[in-house]
């Protein structure tokens, strides 16, 4: 198992030499919440692609059942 500084050295490994501090920040941001999903999804279980149409769906719809101006795959795009 890897730990937290290993992943940080593979990590400024792979960067250009003139990133910013600022770009270092990002990947290690981005890192973390992917190691947390995974840590998540092993706890909690996955979900199923029927399971997360289901929740867009529901936030794509208003209280009264109407669909939103927007449609799925817009959200998709800015993704």
């Amino acid at each position: 198992m890897s730990t937290v500084k290993n992943d940080v050295q593979s990590l400024l490994e792979t960067l250009p030499d003139d990133c910013t501090l600022e770009d270092i920040q990002y990947h290690l941001y981005v890192v973390e919440k992917v190691r947390r999903g995974i840590e998540r999804a092993e706890a909690e279980g996955e979900m199923t692609q029927q399971e997360v149409e289901k929740r867009l769906d529901k936030w794509h719809t208003d209280r009264l059942g109407r669909r939103k101006r927007w449609k799925m795959w817009n959200l998709l795009l800015c993704i």
